[in-house]
């Protein structure tokens, strides 16, 4: 089905509540690589429930038991769009965080479309959608703003520019690097989050695919990036991250060591993330805001 506009503009999920507890905030630390070292008490922190700490983007997945309610939907006047998920790959991600993320809670969440741009019909389309996390209270908790690559849905007619613009990396040298080693099995262990697409599992789906072998989760890498503000910006203090955002550009093989290069310029970190044995950047345009 294709993209309609200015339709999908008007299209948002129905309210969805969803619940998590201690088990998934470990679950999802642990699947980004904290806790490999046991005897680290600052990374123990975010895997034992003495105590326990919540690393900000876990909010990528936390809401993962509502996803399947999250059906699009739109008023009678306007026409559902239905991007071909075979083409579709994550662009950029962003994580505002209103207050600190609980151990435990319930929420409600809902998700809409709040921009479509067309490429061209050969080059695809960039859509942004915006889910919103609400406490019982009604209280607003957090906004997660993603976009997504359609590969196949360009050539819709609708604007072709006037997409947020990504965040400008510092040209100078950076202030710190951090190099960060993925486990071998890290995408069969961070899936169970709830991410279960084979691309990351299954060596014959990733060779369809294109890939030599399973890649790793774009989400995961960009839970690695925040793991690299923890350990050397915030000295493990999650609650001074009010915001991550970055741009998706390359693949992660499971086993490749990840560098992660921090620029600080007041409450505002630059990142960029490379796998420097294959010369190739991961991650761009990163920016942490600190409360």
């Amino acid at each position: 089905m294709p993209i309609f506009y200015p339709d999908i503009l008007h299209q948002k999920s129905p309210p969805r509540t969803f619940s998590y507890g201690d088990k998934d905030v470990m679950l999802y630390a642990i699947g980004v690589g904290m806790g490999a070292d046991p005897l680290d008490e600052r990374e123990l922190a975010f895997v034992y429930e003495r105590g326990l700490k919540v690393v900000p983007t876990a909010a990528t997945v936390l809401a993962a038991g509502a996803r399947s309610a999250a059906v699009p939907q739109a008023p009678a006047e306007h026409r559902v769009s239905q991007l071909n998920y075979l083409m579709v790959v994550h662009g950029e991600q962003k994580v505002e965080l209103h207050r600190p993320l609980p151990v435990s809670g319930a929420f409600t969440a809902e998700t809409r479309t709040i921009g479509a741009y067309d490429k061209g019909k050969d080059k695809g389309a960039v859509v942004v959608s915006e889910t919103v996390w609400l406490s019982e209270a009604g209280e607003k908790v957090a906004t997660l703003t993603g976009s997504t690559f359609a590969r196949g849905d360009g050539g819709f007619g609708g604007p072709s520019d006037g997409a947020p613009q990504p965040h400008q990396t510092p040209t100078r040298g950076p202030d710190a690097s951090l190099d960060i080693t993925t486990r071998p099995d890290q995408a069969l262990l961070y899936r169970l989050n709830g991410d279960r697409n084979p691309l990351h599992s299954d060596p014959e789906s990733a060779r369809r695919s294109g890939f030599p072998r399973p890649i790793l989760h774009g989400l995961c890498t960009y839970g690695i990036t925040c793991r690299a503000i923890l350990q050397g910006v915030t000295a493990y203090d999650a609650e001074a991250i009010a915001s991550h955002e970055a741009r998706f550009s390359a693949p992660v093989f499971p086993g490749d060591t990840v560098t992660v290069d921090l620029w600080r310029d007041g409450k505002i970190i630059s990142f960029v993330a490379r796998v420097k044995a294959r010369d190739a950047t991961v991650i761009k345009n990163g920016k942490t805001v600190l409360r």
